[in-house]
């Protein structure tokens, strides 16, 4: 009624009702007494990955778990007459990937018996905060790299010098103290070492990947080595487009997640999962530009591990942060430093024996070296 009165006086036809729901960026789902949907907006239809046609008189319960929050809340809603919401709500599908939404819930007549229910996705907005986490963790891993390559090889190749000059007219008991120390030394360059590859900061060549080429090989090498005793399945989208990306390094990012998958999972009964899709993601902004980048490609790798603990979570992809007794916590940084330079962006969502990593990536728009043309 509103939209109509404010559209007499603005001397305009008023919108159809039904187009401006459709129109709206949340999944819209509507359920009757018997919650069988009766109707979808464009969004829910991609939330549910399925077409109006089919979602339409399809009972709710049959799509997912009957004894969820989701089911609670359209209870609550029938038996009091007001709207209720709940927040950070996992949906759970046999065909779907999980997905961590708020969901509102609010009576559309006074018999309340349908029932309007809206989504709003959390991964939306936690891709943007993790982007900008990510990229600030992988700039202050490169700030630390220059930082050490000058101000601490430099030294230790002083003491360590100086402990070989002490060990020629050492006793057997001072050689070995002195050994200890050009050890340590060779132990902390070697780790300075590694960080080099953080703070090379000349642009990444890039062409068009196929990226299931890329998952091939990082699926032979890890079944063939540290992941023999792991199932590995794949489910991938065999039409996605090209990565506009390095293939050497998304080897490397992707080698990384799959080796850190093969070591949380169990000795027996362990899995791991790769998907690839396409997915209408956010756009998001290029530091010092007004353009925006659209990362569609989605690549994930899910396991069956115990989780990653909740205090580690927020920091997980800062350097020297590890869930492993032996691991350095320079894995996933370099991670986060070569997706944030392809311009994409990792996250993950974790509980115990569900653990997954999802990489976004941009479309190349050039054809394949050695294509037809």
């Amino acid at each position: 009624m509103a939209l109509r009165s404010l559209a007499r006086k603005l001397g305009a036809a008023p919108p159809d009702p039904t187009q401006v729901l459709a129109a709206l960026p949340e999944p819209l789902v509507v359920v009757d007494a018997d919650d069988r949907i009766c109707f979808v907006n464009a969004a829910a239809e991609q939330l549910f990955d399925t077409g109006a046609a089919t979602l339409v008189g399809t009972n709710l319960g049959t799509m997912l778990p009957q004894d969820g929050p989701l089911f609670a809340l359209i209870a609550s809603v029938r038996e009091t007459g007001h709207s209720v919401s709940e927040y950070g709500v996992t949906l759970e599908t046999p065909r779907l990937p999980t997905r961590f939404v708020d969901i509102q819930a609010a009576p559309l007549s006074e018999a309340r018996d349908r029932v309007l229910l809206t989504f709003q996705e959390r991964s939306i907005a936690n891709k943007i905060d993790r982007q900008l986490t990510h990229r600030n963790a992988a700039r202050s891993v490169t700030a630390m790299a220059s930082m050490l390559a000058h101000e601490v090889k430099n030294p230790l190749s002083g003491i360590r010098g100086a402990a070989q000059l002490l060990e020629q007219n050492a006793n057997a008991a001072d050689r070995e103290l002195t050994r200890l120390i050009c050890d340590e030394a060779d132990r902390i360059c070697a780790l300075v070492d590694r960080m080099d590859v953080f703070s090379d900061s000349r642009p990444l060549e890039r062409t068009a990947v196929n990226i299931h080429e890329v998952m091939g090989r990082v699926r032979k090498a890890a079944q063939s080595g540290f992941a023999r005793h792991v199932q590995i399945t794949e489910i991938y989208d065999p039409s996605l487009p090209f990565v506009h990306g390095n293939r050497d390094l998304l080897i490397q990012v992707f080698m990384n997640l799959v080796k850190n998958a093969a070591e949380a999972v169990p000795e027996k009964g362990g899995e791991i999962e790769l998907r690839t899709a396409y997915q209408h993601g956010v756009r998001l902004a290029i530091a010092g530009s007004d353009s925006r980048v659209h990362l569609p490609l989605v690549v994930s790798v899910a396991d069956n591990g115990a989780g990653i603990p909740e205090d580690l979570r927020p920091h997980l992809f800062d350097p020297f942060v590890s869930t492993k007794h032996n691991g350095n916590g320079l894995g996933l940084a370099l991670v986060a430093k070569v997706i944030g330079d392809h311009g994409g962006v990792i996250e993950f969502d974790s509980e115990p024996r569900r653990t997954v990593f999802r990489v976004y990536l941009p479309v190349s728009r050039e054809a394949p070296s050695g294509a037809a043309s």
